[in-house]
């Protein structure tokens, strides 16, 4: 009975996500992902290629990278993962909310150019007139 254990290569990663190896050396260096090193060669487990794969589906979201940590960071195979999708549903409502706010704004703003243009076009019909 033969176990293999899938490893990948940061090329490799970077290919199957269409991401670069910098990126995935960004996030190394903030301490989301920590492939096994073979000199200067990195060795990433199916684990990293999950958390890889969580990461880009959190910035996909608009989730910072503190965010998609904390939540990642959550599961726990042991007791399996509520906790964790209870505050990922909770960083969705939370987005939700401040984009909903940001569109209010932006259609706010969208209205007082509005009013602006017209304004700037009547005063300037007076002065063609």
């Amino acid at each position: 009975m033969s176990t293999t254990t899938t490893s990948y290569s940061i090329s490799a990663l970077a290919q199957e996500f269409g991401i670069t190896t910098r990126t995935i050396r960004f996030y190394e260096d903030k301490g989301l992902l920590s492939p096994e090193r073979r000199g200067q060669t990195r060795i990433y487990s199916p684990e990293d290629r999950v958390r890889l794969k969580l990461i880009l589906r959190g910035k996909r979201l608009g989730f910072s990278l503190d965010e998609s940590r904390e939540i990642i960071d959550m599961y726990d195979p042991s007791k399996g993962n509520v906790d964790q999708l209870n505050r990922l549903l909770e960083r969705i409502d939370a987005k939700r909310q401040q984009l909903r706010q940001q569109q209010r704004d932006i259609e706010k703003m969208l209205a007082q150019l509005d009013e602006a243009t017209a304004r700037t076009r009547a005063a300037l019909k007076e002065q063609t007139s």
